[in-house]
Protein backbone atom coordinates (compact mmCIF):
# COMPACT_ATOMS: atom_id res chain seq x y z
CA UNK A 1 0.00 0.00 0.00
CA UNK A 2 3.03 2.27 0.65
CA UNK A 3 3.80 2.36 -3.31
CA UNK A 4 0.36 2.72 -4.32
CA UNK A 5 0.48 6.18 -1.77
CA UNK A 6 3.24 7.43 -3.64
CA UNK A 7 1.43 6.74 -6.89
CA UNK A 8 -1.37 8.19 -5.18
CA UNK A 9 0.64 11.94 -4.48
CA UNK A 10 0.33 12.62 -8.29
CA UNK A 11 -3.35 12.19 -8.81
CA UNK A 12 -5.92 14.16 -6.79
CA UNK A 13 -8.95 12.18 -5.19
CA UNK A 14 -12.36 13.78 -4.43
CA UNK A 15 -14.68 11.93 -2.14
CA UNK A 16 -18.10 12.90 -2.81
CA UNK A 17 -21.17 12.33 -0.29
CA UNK A 18 -24.48 12.35 -1.60
CA UNK A 19 -26.40 13.51 1.21
CA UNK A 20 -30.00 13.67 2.13
CA UNK A 21 -31.50 13.84 5.63
CA UNK A 22 -27.51 12.57 6.99
CA UNK A 23 -27.37 14.86 10.11
CA UNK A 24 -26.69 11.57 12.50
CA UNK A 25 -24.38 9.22 10.39
CA UNK A 26 -22.48 11.89 8.47
CA UNK A 27 -19.96 13.05 11.13
CA UNK A 28 -19.46 9.18 11.72
CA UNK A 29 -18.49 8.68 8.17
CA UNK A 30 -16.70 11.84 7.59
CA UNK A 31 -14.38 11.01 10.15
CA UNK A 32 -13.50 7.55 9.06
CA UNK A 33 -12.42 8.94 5.36
CA UNK A 34 -8.80 8.61 5.33
CA UNK A 35 -6.86 11.40 4.63
CA UNK A 36 -3.97 10.34 3.41
CA UNK A 37 -5.81 8.34 0.50
CA UNK A 38 -8.94 11.07 -0.28
CA UNK A 39 -7.26 15.34 -0.96
CA UNK A 40 -10.87 16.71 -1.06
CA UNK A 41 -14.31 15.56 0.33
CA UNK A 42 -17.50 17.40 -1.12
CA UNK A 43 -20.74 17.07 0.56
CA UNK A 44 -23.72 17.63 -2.11
CA UNK A 45 -26.65 18.43 0.08
CA UNK A 46 -30.64 17.61 -2.21
CA UNK A 47 -32.34 20.09 0.14
CA UNK A 48 -32.27 17.84 3.26
CA UNK A 49 -35.38 18.16 5.97
CA UNK A 50 -33.03 17.91 8.78
CA UNK A 51 -29.42 19.47 10.20
CA UNK A 52 -27.49 17.57 7.48
CA UNK A 53 -26.36 21.01 6.59
CA UNK A 54 -25.25 22.66 9.57
CA UNK A 55 -23.37 19.55 10.28
CA UNK A 56 -21.59 20.05 7.20
CA UNK A 57 -20.33 23.13 7.76
CA UNK A 58 -19.59 22.78 11.36
CA UNK A 59 -16.86 19.37 10.08
CA UNK A 60 -15.54 21.76 7.66
CA UNK A 61 -16.40 19.71 4.71
CA UNK A 62 -16.87 21.52 1.22
CA UNK A 63 -20.89 21.52 0.58
CA UNK A 64 -23.26 22.04 -2.16
CA UNK A 65 -27.21 22.71 -1.52
CA UNK A 66 -29.95 22.14 -3.75
CA UNK A 67 -32.33 24.16 -3.40
CA UNK A 68 -35.13 21.50 -4.31
CA UNK A 69 -34.89 17.78 -4.19
CA UNK A 70 -33.37 16.32 -7.47
CA UNK A 71 -33.22 12.77 -6.40
CA UNK A 72 -30.12 10.61 -5.62
CA UNK A 73 -29.64 10.68 -9.63
CA UNK A 74 -30.00 14.40 -9.90
CA UNK A 75 -27.22 14.37 -6.10
CA UNK A 76 -24.65 12.53 -8.15
CA UNK A 77 -24.67 14.55 -11.19
CA UNK A 78 -23.77 17.58 -9.56
CA UNK A 79 -21.20 15.54 -7.32
CA UNK A 80 -19.34 14.50 -10.37
CA UNK A 81 -19.95 17.88 -11.93
CA UNK A 82 -18.23 19.33 -9.04
CA UNK A 83 -15.46 17.23 -8.61
CA UNK A 84 -14.38 17.28 -12.28
CA UNK A 85 -14.71 21.34 -11.69
CA UNK A 86 -12.19 20.83 -8.71
CA UNK A 87 -9.98 18.78 -11.11
CA UNK A 88 -10.27 15.16 -9.40
CA UNK A 89 -8.55 12.70 -11.36
CA UNK A 90 -10.24 9.89 -9.46
CA UNK A 91 -13.68 10.44 -7.30
CA UNK A 92 -15.21 8.05 -4.60
CA UNK A 93 -18.60 7.85 -4.09
CA UNK A 94 -19.20 7.09 -0.04
CA UNK A 95 -22.78 6.96 0.96
CA UNK A 96 -23.26 9.64 4.27
CA UNK A 97 -25.95 7.02 6.37
CA UNK A 98 -22.58 5.22 7.32
CA UNK A 99 -23.57 2.26 5.41
CA UNK A 100 -20.77 1.32 3.47
CA UNK A 101 -17.30 1.38 5.16
CA UNK A 102 -15.19 4.20 4.16
CA UNK A 103 -12.34 2.68 5.58
CA UNK A 104 -12.34 0.73 2.86
CA UNK A 105 -11.65 3.88 0.23
CA UNK A 106 -8.15 2.66 -0.21
CA UNK A 107 -8.93 -1.05 -1.79
CA UNK A 108 -11.32 0.71 -3.42
CA UNK A 109 -8.97 2.98 -4.91
CA UNK A 110 -6.17 0.18 -5.30
CA UNK A 111 -6.97 -1.43 -8.86
CA UNK A 112 -6.98 2.18 -10.60
CA UNK A 113 -4.15 3.15 -9.40
CA UNK A 114 -2.73 0.37 -11.05
CA UNK A 115 -4.54 1.19 -14.26
CA UNK A 116 -6.05 -1.78 -14.43
CA UNK A 117 -9.50 -0.30 -14.93
CA UNK A 118 -11.43 2.66 -15.39
CA UNK A 119 -13.72 2.11 -12.49
CA UNK A 120 -13.77 -0.05 -9.33
CA UNK A 121 -16.65 -0.78 -7.35
CA UNK A 122 -17.65 -2.60 -3.75
CA UNK A 123 -19.51 -6.02 -3.71
CA UNK A 124 -21.10 -7.08 -1.34
CA UNK A 125 -21.45 -10.46 -2.74
CA UNK A 126 -17.35 -10.74 -3.06
CA UNK A 127 -17.45 -9.67 0.67
CA UNK A 128 -19.97 -11.97 1.76
CA UNK A 129 -22.08 -11.71 5.00
CA UNK A 130 -24.20 -9.81 3.36
CA UNK A 131 -26.77 -11.87 5.53
CA UNK A 132 -24.77 -10.69 8.74
CA UNK A 133 -24.26 -7.26 7.76
CA UNK A 134 -28.56 -6.62 8.25
CA UNK A 135 -29.39 -6.92 4.39
CA UNK A 136 -33.48 -8.02 3.94
CA UNK A 137 -33.51 -11.37 2.13
CA UNK A 138 -35.82 -10.05 -0.32
CA UNK A 139 -32.79 -7.64 -1.09
CA UNK A 140 -30.49 -10.19 -1.41
CA UNK A 141 -32.36 -12.20 -3.72
CA UNK A 142 -33.74 -9.44 -5.87
CA UNK A 143 -29.72 -8.46 -5.63
CA UNK A 144 -29.04 -11.73 -7.24
CA UNK A 145 -31.71 -11.73 -9.85
CA UNK A 146 -31.14 -8.74 -11.21
CA UNK A 147 -27.43 -8.78 -11.50
CA UNK A 148 -27.96 -12.32 -12.97
CA UNK A 149 -30.22 -10.50 -16.05
CA UNK A 150 -27.85 -7.49 -16.61
CA UNK A 151 -25.27 -9.96 -17.14
CA UNK A 152 -26.68 -11.64 -19.64
CA UNK A 153 -28.03 -8.91 -21.61
CA UNK A 154 -24.51 -7.23 -21.47
CA UNK A 155 -22.24 -10.20 -21.94
CA UNK A 156 -20.33 -9.18 -18.99
CA UNK A 157 -19.46 -10.59 -15.01
CA UNK A 158 -20.15 -8.71 -12.29
CA UNK A 159 -20.98 -9.96 -8.88
CA UNK A 160 -22.84 -7.15 -8.23
CA UNK A 161 -24.58 -4.10 -10.12
CA UNK A 162 -26.43 -2.57 -7.31
CA UNK A 163 -23.26 -1.26 -4.42
CA UNK A 164 -23.40 1.78 -3.91
CA UNK A 165 -19.53 1.97 -3.44
CA UNK A 166 -17.54 3.16 -6.03
CA UNK A 167 -14.71 4.84 -7.23
CA UNK A 168 -14.61 6.61 -11.15
CA UNK A 169 -11.43 7.83 -13.07
CA UNK A 170 -11.66 11.20 -14.81
CA UNK A 171 -11.90 9.32 -18.19
CA UNK A 172 -15.39 7.43 -17.19
CA UNK A 173 -16.92 10.58 -15.78
CA UNK A 174 -16.12 12.38 -18.84
CA UNK A 175 -17.01 9.92 -21.64
CA UNK A 176 -20.43 9.00 -20.19
CA UNK A 177 -23.59 11.08 -21.06
CA UNK A 178 -23.85 11.66 -17.28
CA UNK A 179 -26.84 14.53 -18.44
CA UNK A 180 -28.98 11.74 -20.15
CA UNK A 181 -29.50 9.82 -16.56
CA UNK A 182 -32.15 9.57 -14.73
CA UNK A 183 -32.35 11.69 -11.45
CA UNK A 184 -33.77 8.77 -9.65
CA UNK A 185 -32.21 5.50 -7.89
CA UNK A 186 -31.47 4.04 -11.68
CA UNK A 187 -29.07 6.30 -12.41
CA UNK A 188 -26.51 3.61 -10.95
CA UNK A 189 -27.66 0.96 -13.48
CA UNK A 190 -27.35 3.79 -16.30
CA UNK A 191 -23.78 4.52 -15.58
CA UNK A 192 -22.51 1.36 -15.47
CA UNK A 193 -24.53 0.25 -18.81
CA UNK A 194 -23.02 3.50 -20.24
CA UNK A 195 -19.70 2.52 -19.41
CA UNK A 196 -19.88 -0.74 -20.76
CA UNK A 197 -20.96 -0.37 -23.55
CA UNK A 198 -18.22 2.34 -24.06
CA UNK A 199 -15.91 -0.73 -23.52
CA UNK A 200 -14.76 0.83 -20.04
CA UNK A 201 -13.10 -1.53 -17.89
CA UNK A 202 -14.66 -2.37 -14.26
CA UNK A 203 -13.42 -4.23 -10.94
CA UNK A 204 -14.78 -5.03 -8.02
CA UNK A 205 -13.00 -5.51 -4.92
CA UNK A 206 -14.84 -7.24 -2.04
CA UNK A 207 -16.46 -5.46 1.14
CA UNK A 208 -18.67 -5.69 3.92
CA UNK A 209 -22.20 -3.58 4.66
CA UNK A 210 -24.10 -2.70 7.76
CA UNK A 211 -28.06 -2.09 7.95
CA UNK A 212 -29.53 -0.16 10.57
CA UNK A 213 -32.16 2.35 11.06
CA UNK A 214 -30.56 5.41 9.85
CA UNK A 215 -29.11 3.91 7.41
CA UNK A 216 -30.81 4.72 4.50
CA UNK A 217 -33.15 2.41 2.26
CA UNK A 218 -35.69 2.18 -0.15
CA UNK A 219 -39.07 0.38 0.28
CA UNK A 220 -40.01 -2.99 -0.57
CA UNK A 221 -42.16 -1.58 -3.81
CA UNK A 222 -40.10 1.38 -4.41
CA UNK A 223 -37.47 -1.99 -5.11
CA UNK A 224 -39.66 -3.31 -7.16
CA UNK A 225 -40.67 -0.09 -8.94
CA UNK A 226 -36.21 0.26 -9.21
CA UNK A 227 -36.10 -3.37 -10.49
CA UNK A 228 -39.03 -2.84 -13.40
CA UNK A 229 -36.53 0.43 -14.44
CA UNK A 230 -33.39 -1.30 -14.71
CA UNK A 231 -35.32 -3.99 -17.40
CA UNK A 232 -36.35 -0.45 -19.60
CA UNK A 233 -32.60 0.15 -18.92
CA UNK A 234 -31.82 -2.95 -20.82
CA UNK A 235 -34.51 -2.48 -23.30
CA UNK A 236 -33.47 0.49 -24.32
CA UNK A 237 -29.88 -0.55 -24.52
CA UNK A 238 -30.53 -3.61 -26.97
CA UNK A 239 -32.63 -1.87 -28.94
CA UNK A 240 -29.56 1.46 -29.62
CA UNK A 241 -27.44 -1.86 -29.79
CA UNK A 242 -29.72 -3.14 -32.85
CA UNK A 243 -30.19 0.02 -34.46
CA UNK A 244 -33.68 -0.23 -33.50
CA UNK A 245 -33.87 2.87 -31.50
CA UNK A 246 -31.22 5.29 -31.41
CA UNK A 247 -30.65 6.18 -27.43
CA UNK A 248 -28.90 9.23 -26.70
CA UNK A 249 -28.66 7.60 -23.23
CA UNK A 250 -25.46 5.36 -24.58
CA UNK A 251 -24.23 8.52 -27.19
CA UNK A 252 -21.39 10.02 -25.37
CA UNK A 253 -22.65 13.06 -26.99
CA UNK A 254 -26.09 12.97 -26.13
CA UNK A 255 -26.92 14.53 -29.52
CA UNK A 256 -29.20 11.38 -30.65
CA UNK A 257 -32.79 12.10 -30.05
CA UNK A 258 -35.03 9.59 -28.11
Amino acid sequence: MSSLLEIKKNLKVIAVLPAYNAEHTLEQTVKEIPRDWVDEILLVDDASQDKTWEVAQQLGVATVRHNENRGYGGNQKTCYAEALKRDADIVVMVHPDYQYDPALIPRLLEPLLRLECDAAFGSRMLGGQFIEGGMPLWKFYGNVMLTALENMVLHVFLSEFHSGFRAYSKRYLQSVNLHANSDDFVFDTEIIVQGIDLGLKIREVPITTRYFDSSSQISFWKSVRYALSIVGVLIRYLLHKRGLRPSRLFTASGSVAE
